[in-house]
């Protein structure tokens, strides 16, 4: 599933009416002038295996490079995509 209105809120993106609403969230803070801490994605059961989580990971992905950072993930999902994909490298 390709979702093309992931909206941003602050610190986060997610897909949705609302934040609070959300059918699937990733956050994430700015840490020192060169990192991202990504904390928590989720996605409401129902979407899981849709791809809706890489797709937030990207958005967040593309923020460190537009910003020349580096992401720490804290969140085991961001964490585990972000070591085992090559391209993600130039951000992990």
């Amino acid at each position: 599933m390709i979702i093309n209105d992931i909206k941003e809120a602050k610190n986060a993106y997610y897909v949705g009416d609302s934040i609070g609403s959300a059918i699937g969230v990733i956050t994430y803070n700015p840490k020192d002038k060169d990192k991202i801490v990504i904390d928590h994605t989720f996605v409401k059961e129902d979407y899981r295996h849709q791809g809706i989580a890489h797709q937030l990971l990207d958005k967040v992905v593309e923020r460190a490079r537009n910003e020349n950072k580096k992401i720490v993930p804290q969140c085991s999902f961001a964490r585990n995509v972000l070591a085992e994909n090559k391209n993600y490298q130039d951000v992990f």
